[in-house]
């Protein structure tokens, strides 16, 4: 079987991606039913951390163990990966242990060139440029809740990191609609907006359009991890793109509420929105655990 890794969007196409987000349907179905799904019996999963994490980590390490397989925690003090060590040499070595290698890291090329060292398959499991684990969760709690992905529009506001990203390759992938708003200085990378694809990426520094008519209302941290030298000068730029109840009228009536936490509530959303009747912020944060456990079986077992 050829080696699946799960890097980013762009080397998926949608039937690829319609199949895992069935299977993690599948899967959360068998697990509120009661039955195991063993999927991986016997097989083992890297997790090697640059970056610390709540969800991520309990959520991948849950998810090998509701598959019959088990999940190793590693940090860089371990490996000293490309200092220390090669990439080569520590893809080589882990590839001999484990079934399969999760990686939470910095730079994307990191993900990329312990890909190319190990002959067993590599997750993405947040880097800076992208987080397509993140998403992949998103548009399965999109999915339960109604929504076609063929003709959403999904409005992000704030800055232009890495979720942002990855949300524009999934439009590229499904043909929605992608707005994203916030302050100049800080948009996303040209390469990811003038990427080609089936789906319409607009810019825009108006919140009130983006968020007009829109069926997804997407937000996140102002400052992403390593980024806290900038913190305040964050906070004197982005309080025009807060997800408050005010901009979230603009929406579509049915539109829902998305946060890919942690949330700094009083600063990019309010309470009264996190906590509203339209917020899944707490539903795609348990989805992470399913979504993954579909991207772990596709990876490791093929299926």
């Amino acid at each position: 079987m050829p080696k699946r890794d799960f890097l980013n969007f762009a080397h998926h196409d949608r039937a690829e991606f319609d199949q895992m987000l069935s299977l993690a349907r599948s899967l959360k179905a068998s697990l509120r039913e009661g039955k195991p799904t063993p999927r991986l019996q016997g097989k083992t999963l890297a997790m090697v951390f640059h970056k610390p994490s709540l969800r991520t980590r309990v959520s991948f390490e849950v998810g090998m163990f509701q598959l019959g397989g088990q999940a190793i925690y590693i940090t860089d003090q371990e490996i000293g990966l490309g200092k220390r060590e090669s990439f080569y040499d520590v893809g080589n070595v882990l590839a001999r242990f484990v079934d399969g290698i999760m990686i939470r890291t910095f730079d994307e090329s990191n993900a990329v060139r312990l890909a190319e060292a190990a002959d067993v398959p590599v997750i993405n499991g947040l880097t800076d440029q992208t987080h397509p684990c993140q998403v992949f969760c998103d548009l399965l709690t999109i999915l339960e809740k109604g929504f076609s992905l063929d003709d959403i529009k999904v409005a992000y506001l704030g800055d232009g990191n890495n979720m942002v990203h990855s949300w524009i390759e999934a439009s590229r992938l499904y043909g929605f609609d992608f707005w994203f708003a916030g302050p100049e200085g800080y948009d996303p990378q040209p390469a990811y907006v003038q990427a080609k694809g089936s789906g319409k990426v607009t810019l825009t520094r108006s919140a009130e359009d983006a968020v007009r008519g829109a069926h997804v209302v997407y937000t996140d941290t102002w400052t992403s991890m390593g980024q806290e030298a900038e913190a305040e000068k964050r906070r004197r730029v982005f309080p025009p793109y807060q997800l408050n109840s005010k901009l979230l009228a603009l929406a579509d009536p049915k539109a829902i509420v998305m946060h890919c936490l942690p949330a700094h509530r009083g600063e990019e959303i309010t309470d009264e929105v996190m906590d509203g009747p339209q917020s899944v912020v707490f539903d795609q944060a348990e989805n992470r655990l399913h979504g993954q456990k579909a991207i772990l079986v596709h990876c490791l077992a093929g299926q």
